[in-house]
């Protein structure tokens, strides 16, 4: 058990560090509700993660592998919602960047003001629902997280193993990795959030994260297993 505990850790920190909707969506909240709202979307995706474990470990998941329907209904599902979320986060920022609006109105006429309205609090909330749901759904809607897990994690369990019970284990080490590298990305991103949260920063990295979340939704709902 523990020559697999030593190849599994650091072929799941790679795969923990590839960016992809996940980060993305770190990235948005961090950006807009700050780090309180990346640590909801970051629980989110663990919660998300851990499920697919679960139904990967109890054989669930096989459903997704074997039912080209199911696998395409969750797919598209998935995909949508991605979709949903990356325009919700355009749209925000278009509204965001209105120069009519109060805050271009406050630049414009007390600069000062500005700037501390620049680096206040974060709103709280953010267009696409709480940022919990949103991390959890982004990953239970994902099939290709289902299938990662019902591939990936038997390769570590020894024979002879408690098959449950190991793979939740691995899952959990998935998850405490998950948890240390997006939280210290969140912090960073929040780190710099005064400087990117000015309006039109702001702006283009909400059209920026939310054409990534777009682009990753029509990627998943294009992809073929």
């Amino acid at each position: 058990m523990t020559a697999s505990l030593l190849a599994f850790i650091p072929v799941a920190l790679l795969l923990t560090l590839l960016p992809g909707a996940d980060t993305a969506l770190v990235t948005r909240n961090a950006l807009t509700l700050g780090l309180g709202g990346a640590r909801w979307t970051i629980l989110g995706i663990l919660t998300g993660c851990l499920m697919h474990a679960t139904a990967s470990a109890l054989g669930l998941s096989a459903i997704l592998a074997t039912s080209a329907r199911a696998y395409e209904t969750v797919k598209l599902v998935g995909a949508a919602y991605l979709v949903w979320i990356g325009v919700q986060a355009i749209r925000h920022a278009q509204g965001g960047a209105d120069p009519s609006s109060a805050l271009g109105m406050t630049e414009a006429r007390h600069p000062e003001r500005a700037q501390r309205v620049e680096g206040s609090a974060p709103a709280p909330t953010a267009p696409g629902g709480h940022p919990f749901m949103q991390g959890f759904l982004t990953n239970i809607l994902n099939p290709k997280v289902a299938l990662f897990y019902l591939t990936f994690l038997p390769q570590f369990i020894p024979a002879g193993a408690p098959v449950l019970r190991t793979s939740l284990l691995l899952a959990m080490i998935h998850n405490a990795l998950g948890f240390a590298w997006l939280s210290l990305y969140a912090q960073f991103v929040d780190r710099l959030r005064v400087a990117l949260t000015r309006p039109v920063v702001k702006a283009w990295l909400e059209r920026a994260t939310g054409g990534v979340l777009v682009a990753l939704g029509a990627r998943l709902a294009w992809d073929r297993r």
